[in-house]
């Protein structure tokens, strides 16, 4: 079995001269009077952006930051493929009884997404709460993680991949938190592996179909007498809202993602404004610094897969079947499940859907907050964990010796 290294993240000078050349050869289209962002990322947007990741943007700082996060790289061999190697984070507690806890990011994220969880969880250390031990890898294809040159690497093969790192790290028990990919990847390890994995929450809700009367007769029943709320009227408009509007990239990255990425991998501006555009839309007025946003884009641009690969999940699970694909919309049983709805999410469906997909023992509909609820509300989602793990939550205990108590 492969050992964990440490692993520093270092872009080489040739690289950063590289991107300053291609970003002083940018030409920039057109742009129709009060566009707004009805038709994407504004002009005077990327316009700005570019120029300060030409001549402002210090990603050496941006660098030397990511550095004192606890990083690892080991290599995961998944079923029918090469090893790859996995970079990850991992902030061991203090705490003996501390929960390990798997992050899983999605798309256009990274395991950036996790950094401002780690202080809080850190804290859960001395009677006060429930201890983590945290792990967060870069998913095959994303950040500094290997990238997989073989067709067919979808749900179950990410699935793999993070159940072995959570072995190989000595956690034959944990639990997981996903949101966007990290949710469908976090549900198909509770599928896969529900001996390991012991409860999950997800800030990604996305069943199927409304609960029905063969499936779920008590749910079907409430669905069918209970109005909706305001809050799901209103979650139900925004669904509706992202499939209509928001919807173009996922139809790109998931019929014909090679044509793409000719022009992800070329143009730094094309990757900026393509992920820039759903830093906005995604997210509940989040105040998006120019820095957050060109360390994010920063991530692709300079993955060891190259700023493309990430887009060929959305092929690889949407050409995929049986029932890894299926299973992230149906009942999941013997994991205990922690749901939480943020108003400014993609698909927002209402409860009584959302209480289809396991036996939930956690639930909550979050007053604000968008897609990327760990870096937008990351207090919210640790009390989330909190309550779902703590002393009298529905997850408390279910670890065995794991309470996350002194």
């Amino acid at each position: 079995m492969a050992s964990a290294t440490p692993f520093t993240v270092a872009v080489p000078n040739d690289r950063l001269e590289r991107l300053r050349a291609k970003l002083e050869l940018t030409e920039f289209p057109d742009e129709l009077d009060d566009a707004g962002w009805d038709y994407g990322a504004p002009l005077a947007d990327v316009k700005r952006l570019t120029a300060y990741w030409k001549d402002g943007f210090d990603w050496k700082h941006q660098e030397a930051e990511i550095n004192k996060l606890p990083q690892f790289q080991t290599q995961i061999k998944v079923d029918g493929y090469e090893a790859l190697r996995i970079h990850f984070v991992h902030q061991k507690s203090e705490n003996s009884k501390a929960i390990p806890l798997l992050f899983v990011h999605g798309w256009p994220g990274s395991f950036l997404e996790v950094v401002k969880l780690l202080p809080l969880l850190a804290k859960q250390d001395g009677g006060k709460g429930p201890a983590f031990h945290v792990v967060a890898p870069s998913l095959p294809n994303f950040g500094f993680s290997d990238g997989v040159k073989k067709r067919g690497f979808a749900l179950k093969q990410y699935a793999e991949t993070c159940h072995k790192l959570m072995l190989q790290l000595g956690y034959d028990q944990y639990v997981t938190q996903g949101g966007d990919w990290g949710s469908h990847i976090t549900r198909v390890i509770g599928f896969r592996y529900p001996q390991h994995c012991k409860a999950s929450h997800i800030n990604y809700v996305r069943p199927t179909h409304a609960p029905t009367f063969t499936s779920s007769p008590a749910l079907a029943l409430q669905h069918a007498v209970t109005p909706y709320s305001d809050y799901e009227k209103a979650g139900w408009a925004r669904t509706q809202w992202f499939q209509k509007e928001g919807y173009g990239y996922n139809e790109i990255q998931r019929t014909k993602p090679q044509t793409l990425c000719y022009g992800l991998a070329d143009s730094p501006v094309a990757l900026l404004a393509w992920i820039y555009e759903k830093l906005h839309d995604w997210t509940d007025h989040y105040p998006w610094t120019d820095d957050e946003i060109l360390t994010w884009i920063s991530i692709y641009w300079f993955s060891t897969a190259g700023p493309a690969a990430s887009t060929r999940i959305y092929y690889e699970v949407g050409h995929a079947t049986g029932s890894d694909r299926s299973a992230i919309g149906e009942y999941i049983p013997h994991v205990k499940l922690g749901l939480a709805y943020y108003p400014k999410d993609l698909d927002i469906p209402p409860k009584s859907w959302g209480r289809i997909l396991g036996p939930v023992v956690f639930e909550r509909q979050h007053p604000d907050g968008g897609h990327f609820a760990a870096h937008e509300r990351p207090e919210a989602m640790v009390h989330d964990l909190n309550e779902m793990f703590g002393k009298g939550g529905g997850a408390y205990g279910v670890i065995k010796g794991k309470e996350g108590y002194n």
